[in-house]
């Protein structure tokens, strides 16, 4: 018997009944020009080196470094994040290695702008820890303390040789009071004004970046929880916000991604200039180790874990599944 009027009177399903559907009404939408590749170029190689804890990406040369950008171009990716991997033999105490005009990022930084020119916009990873022989983000004190000052004024060196080696974007990720304007100032008073900060504005002292140290080399003694944010906080994420902002920052990002959604959509909430996120190697490797296994779906995996970084507010995302994603797209 036929009853009008009866439980249930809403019938979302409806929208769900068919993949044609589900894609017309879908609320967000991944597009390759939302993705920025992290890629990796080691001094000293001949041949990519796979990272273990990383299936899939490699420590590149310089020349496979261009070969992975014209195919991050190839595909519609819109960004590429360079990190350096020094010889060991050359990181000191300073980090000085970062700064030297013939250093390894800064050579694979012109290298990637002779090969894609404007195609790409070529980002810098502007910290210390890749080159400094204890691993920190910034110089050490004497009792072995990062010293914000000093390492500010490092980072004002880096901003200026990144930005002469051909960086669109420059990325200061070492969390030092005032990094912000200091970079700022220091690429305006070299004539770098057209060059972008994307400020890593909300950078948690995460578990989850284990396998970046093994991607580049990190010589880290002890643990950076008193520069990196407190996991368990959140209006401290939004104070460091306030503070890049005002300080100039061009866009902001928040790392690692996936375990700060909440704090992604946040800060989204709060702005009006393009908010990143990072999907770190820890992210990375977890889906893929599972997927190894057997555990999940591989592929649906990597796409909802995009889909949950967008959805939470995310213009750009950093992910090393980037040009891959892309192609399909």
């Amino acid at each position: 018997m036929t009853k009008y009027g009866s439980f249930p009177g809403a019938r979302p399903r409806r929208l769900r009944t068919t993949p044609a559907m589900r894609r017309m009404v879908a609320e967000t939408r991944l597009h390759p020009a939302d993705l920025i590749l992290p890629a990796f170029v080691r001094e000293g190689i001949s041949e990519p080196v796979a990272i273990n804890s990383m299936p899939g990406v490699f420590q590149h040369t310089r020349d496979t470094l261009k070969k992975a950008a014209v195919e991050a171009v190839e595909a519609g990716v819109s960004g590429i994040m360079l990190f350096g991997v020094p010889e060991e033999s050359k990181k000191d105490a300073a980090g000085t290695v970062g700064t030297e005009p013939d250093g390894i990022l800064q050579l694979a930084l012109r290298d990637v702008r002779a090969e894609v020119g404007d195609d790409l916009i070529v980002m810098s990873d502007l910290c210390l820890d890749e080159f400094t022989d204890h691993g920190h983000c910034g110089v050490l004190d004497a009792e072995g303390r990062v010293d914000n000052d000093a390492t500010l004024e490092r980072y004002a060196e880096m901003a200026q040789v990144q930005a002469d080696a051909g960086a669109h974007v420059v990325g200061p990720s070492g969390m030092m009071d005032g990094q912000v304007g200091v970079v700022r100032d220091a690429l305006d008073q070299s004539g770098h004004e057209d060059v972008s900060i994307l400020a890593y504005t909300v950078k948690y002292s995460s578990a989850f970046f284990g396998p970046f140290r093994e991607a580049v080399g990190s010589s880290l003694k002890g643990d950076r929880k008193t520069y990196q944010q407190d996991p368990a906080n959140t209006r401290e994420s939004l104070r460091e916000l306030a503070l890049d902002l005002e300080e100039g920052a061009d866009m902001v990002m928040v790392k690692p991604a996936g375990p700060y959604l909440d704090i992604l959509a946040r800060v989204a909430d709060a702005v009006d200039v393009p908010v990143a996120a990072y999907q770190i190697s820890g992210e990375y490797a977890m889906i893929e180790a599972a997927a190894e296994r057997g555990w999940i779906d591989r592929d649906k995996a990597i796409m909802e874990s995009l889909t949950g970084i967008k959805r939470a507010g995310a213009n750009m995302i950093l992910t090393y599944w980037a040009t891959e994603v892309a192609r399909q797209l």
